[in-house]
């Protein structure tokens, strides 16, 4: 059985694999080794220009969280009106490289939220246009 293709993603280029087995890429400096979140053009560790993609993975741990329960102001384009908002989890999920990469989650409860937690990166539906297809984003979900 082939993998589902990837989404239609708000932000392409930083999830690769498919839409069952997401992978965060960045890209890693080939002088020094720094890993970096989104990609980067040069190294800011040693000023380097030399720098190739790299998988991040899909496993991480939940170092801090909060809840957005407000709808945020521009460029946040979820596409649902103001009182159909409904809050959301946003994290920093540390991936083995140490690489600290900010997302949404997918609980928004407070009790069911934990730094050090094991996380799994999943994908989401982020904003629906009419006529369109879903436009998806990557997010993290507690691993258990």
């Amino acid at each position: 059985m082939e993998p589902n293709p990837l989404p239609r993603l708000a932000c392409p280029g930083v999830v690769a694999g498919s839409a069952d087995r997401p992978v965060l890429v960045g890209s890693r400096c080939t002088c020094c080794g720094e890993i970096y979140f989104p990609a980067a053009q040069g190294c800011t560790r040693c000023c380097a220009s030399e720098m190739t993609a790299h998988e991040l993975g899909a496993e991480g741990r939940l170092w801090s969280w909060t809840i957005q329960g407000f709808q945020p102001k521009a460029p946040y384009a979820g596409g649902e009106a103001e009182h159909a908002f409904q809050p959301y989890g946003v994290g920093y999920v540390e991936m083995p490289s140490g690489v600290k990469v900010e997302s949404r989650l997918t609980v928004a409860d407070p009790e069911r939220l934990e730094i050090g937690m094991p996380m799994r990166l999943t994908l989401i539906a982020y904003r629906q246009v009419a006529g369109e297809a879903p436009v998806h984003t990557y997010a993290f979900a507690p691993a258990a």
